[in-house]
């Protein structure tokens, strides 16, 4: 007969914080979206305001009451990190004129007939979309998201209603949550199909899979057109953007789409000067106002039994909305210290490639690299790194573009693995599309080169520079 057997156990969970959660958010944050997070932060605690220039010359008062009425003791990132005012003579940031990418998208939002809360969560949408202009996040998670930072309770299916409304949005394409719907979307906004488009939405619709695979001569039969009508409809498909975000640039699809870079490097006479880009980012502060009805409600009524009711509520409301933005405040400047010292890492380890942007320059580099001088975590350095780009003298560089493995030579020299990627990328680059060239063919051009790399190495390179396997990469005759 078998016995219950009951044991305790004891187990160790670590489980983020609400706060320690939102700093994690505000570190992923490229500067654009920091910007808008700020102001969002200001609209909706009215004790956080911006500094003016008569605010700093304004030196706080001594009060005899508790530490906590104290005016605001939050170490001001005046919060300047590295930071120049805008009267400063520096160059100007701006990749483009015009409105951001983002901001092009609330602007069409703004003519919606949308209800507040529709607007706002269709905001935070937009504010989802990745630098190619997908959602790449799951409805549920958003929703889950808005109702922790906005407080507003959202279904799935309302998240979908309003999705399809972003979708409709110029550029066409853009919310899409994989290249099939981004494909799609594209067709069905053009004004009127002709048969090759017809033909083409059929098969982005209801064969994608076999598309894909490049499976042509079944889905010619399968489709019963001819070998002419189905290249027509192929031809359409290619003119498509998979990356509906590169179609904006001040209405001209050949220059690149807006990023505003998150760090200033500038180099002279062998001297680096590096910045964060924090022009646009206002200066923080408590509102005195704010301070003051405490210390005056506080004053009048005391602080114990005496106090009525409504004047304890207005207290308490008060003073949580100066913890939220004391917290938020420290919160900008602790992200902003943590970006400079990983970049500061970063150009340190890096310092030869910055110096004129040869990739022949850069160090195999790994985040663990970094953590390990900055004594901060891989899991932060990634978040650091992500979605973040660099102003140098020679273009605006993303951070993940800085980092690689090491690879060895016949010589036993170690090099970073973008001189491997480079080497691939030219091979295929040149070589027959109707005979495209294989893992294992490119194994061996790379080993004759003294290059001693594994064939599912190279697959693995081919697929980190979004490159297709042999197969589809094959074109028709």
């Amino acid at each position: 007969m078998s016995q219950i057997d009951q044991r305790q156990t004891q187990k160790l969970l670590q489980k983020l914080s609400p706060q320690q959660i939102q700093m994690i958010k505000l570190l992923e944050l490229p500067t654009m979206q920091l910007e808008q997070r700020i102001q969002r932060e200001i609209e909706e605690n009215p004790v956080l305001e911006e500094e003016n220039n008569d605010d700093k010359d304004e030196q706080p008062k001594e009060v005899s009451m508790e530490e906590y009425f104290a005016e605001d003791d939050t170490p001001h990132y005046k919060y300047h990190i590295n930071n120049f005012s805008k009267d400063d003579e520096k160059r100007p940031v701006y990749l483009s004129e015009g409105q951001s990418f983002t901001d092009y998208l609330n602007e069409q939002l703004s003519f919606k007939q949308l209800s507040p809360k529709d607007n706002t969560i269709a905001q935070f949408l937009i504010g989802s979309l990745d630098d190619s202009g997908y959602l790449r996040r799951d409805l549920t998670a958003i929703a889950d998201d808005i109702a922790f930072s906005l407080g507003i309770e959202v279904s799935e299916q309302e998240m979908e209603k309003i999705l399809k409304l972003i979708q409709q949005l110029e550029p066409a394409g853009i919310g899409a949550r994989s290249l099939n719907e981004c494909l799609i979307l594209q067709l069905k906004a053009l004004p009127k199909l002709n048969k090759a488009q017809k033909l083409a939405l059929d098969i982005l619709s209801n064969h994608f899979d076999e598309f894909i695979k490049k499976h042509y001569e079944k889905l010619i039969k399968k489709l019963g057109v001819s070998e002419n009508d189905f290249k027509e409809a192929i031809e359409e498909i290619i003119k498509l953007s998979p990356k509906p975000s590169n179609l904006y640039s001040d209405g001209n699809r050949d220059n690149l789409p807006y990023i505003t870079p998150d760090f200033i490097l500038d180099y002279q006479n062998g001297i680096f000067d590096l910045k964060l880009n924090s022009s646009n980012i206002p200066n923080l502060k408590v509102s005195k106002r704010y301070v003051d009805m405490i210390r005056e409600i506080a004053s009048s009524n005391g602080t114990g039994k005496d106090m009525s009711n409504d004047n304890k509520e207005a207290l308490q409301f008060v003073k949580s909305k100066i913890d939220s933005a004391k917290w938020f405040i420290s919160a900008i400047k602790q992200r902003q210290d943590t970006l400079m010292r990983t970049m500061q890492a970063i150009l340190n380890y890096q310092q030869e490639y910055f110096v004129d942007g040869d990739q022949l320059k850069l160090r195999p580099m790994i985040l663990k690299d970094i953590a390990d001088i900055t004594s901060l975590d891989v899991s932060t350095i990634s978040r650091v790194v992500n979605s973040k780009y660099v102003q140098t003298q020679f273009g605006i560089i993303p951070l993940k573009q800085l980092f690689s493995e090491a690879m060895q030579t016949d010589s036993g020299e170690e090099v970073s693995s973008y001189e491997i990627k480079n080497i691939l990328s030219k091979c295929i680059e040149e070589e027959d599309k109707r005979k495209p060239l294989t893992d294992e063919v490119l194994m061996d051009i790379l080993n004759s080169k003294g290059y001693h790399i594994a064939r599912r190495t190279v697959a693995k390179y081919r697929e980190m520079l979004g490159i297709p396997v042999a197969r589809l990469r094959k074109q028709l005759q």
